[in-house]
């Protein structure tokens, strides 16, 4: 499939945005996908929004889009796979390719590659949910108590949305953070929590390299679970973050550094925390950050001085140029 981009000027791009999909993550999805849509046509561009179904490849063919922009949440949306096939279809597409995309959806992979680089990320260990089960929960839990110390995170290794994650104060607590982990994957990354200043760095690309936009501080009453992050009222945002000039500087640069390292394109988003001594430690990065009305990304993009419609509107210019 051949894009039409050369066909039509920069003020006729067509686009097509994808929202839904099968995951744990559609609802995000899908109020992401309403909200760039409304951006894009705020900002001149002709947009149709379509969920991932049987119908798509023949409405890609018909629609005939200079772009598309994937805001699909989750497994096949994050990992790589939607993203194979507009490559198959050869179709412009907003965001990072899909080998890249399965290296930033496994978490455990991304904290090594990150970590290779520099950058500080706080010691875990990935537990398959099979093995765990072989080899005796007790035994394994008191090895990882040992071993890392509490408190403790457990999340899925692929995932987002804060689906499946608990802090963990109490080896009594370990069992239950599992379980409820392993409902959203077979696998588990438990890691050491960090006591710090929580904070979300969105960044896009421009013809410098990859711009940082200010950081977002999050501020949850208890963790910042899928509840905190997608209803109002659980969490305070602070945007730009209350970081001193030195330990901003450090957070932007270790979230370039990640974005550069992971092989991020166009747009993402790179999860961090922030010690007592000002040094930022890795947590997790998103390739399709969430866009609805409370997600961290348009945050940012407003506290940058700019308007979600322009900043849109050249993400989708930068992805339909050709490669």
């Amino acid at each position: 499939m051949t894009s039409p981009t050369s066909s039509r000027s920069s003020d006729d791009l067509r686009a097509v945005v994808l929202a839904g999909g099968l995951s744990h993550e559609r609802e995000v999805s899908v109020r992401s996908g309403r909200r760039v849509a409304d951006a894009l046509r705020a900002g001149g561009i002709d947009v149709v929004v379509h969920d991932v179904d049987a119908d798509l490849v023949p409405t890609l063919h018909d629609v005939a889009p200079d772009v598309v922009w994937p805001l699909l949440h989750g497994a096949t949306g994050e990992d790589g796979s939607v993203r194979e096939i507009l490559d198959l279809l050869d179709l412009p597409y907003v965001g990072t390719g899909p080998g890249s995309s399965r290296v930033a959806w496994n978490k455990e992979i991304a904290k090594g590659v990150v970590s290779a680089a520099g950058i500080a990320t706080p010691d875990s260990v990935t537990l398959q949910q099979d093995l765990f089960r072989e080899l005796g929960a007790g035994a394994v839990m008191d090895a990882l108590v040992a071993r890392i110390g509490l408190p403790l995170v457990v999340k899925p290794s692929r995932g987002g949305s804060a689906l499946g994650v608990s802090v963990v104060d109490s080896r009594g607590d370990l069992a239950r953070a599992l379980v409820a982990s392993y409902a959203y994957g077979e696998a588990a990354l438990v890691e050491r929590a960090i006591a710090g200043t929580e904070v979300a760095v969105s960044i896009v690309e421009t013809d410098d390299g990859p711009l940082a936009l200010p950081a977002v501080e999050i501020v949850t009453d208890g963790p910042y679970d899928y509840d905190a992050r997608y209803n109002p009222g659980r969490s305070q945002y602070f945007t730009p973050a209350r970081l001193d000039p030195a330990t901003s500087e450090r957070v932007s640069s270790a979230a370039v550094t990640a974005f550069r390292e992971l092989g991020l394109r166009h747009l993402g988003r790179v999860d961090l925390i922030v010690d007592e001594d000002g040094v930022p430690h890795f947590l997790e990065t998103n390739v399709a950050p969430g866009m609805t009305e409370t997600s961290l990304f348009p945050q940012a993009v407003l506290a940058s001085g700019t308007t979600l419609a322009a900043t849109y509107r050249d993400i989708v210019e930068r992805a339909a140029r050709p490669r």
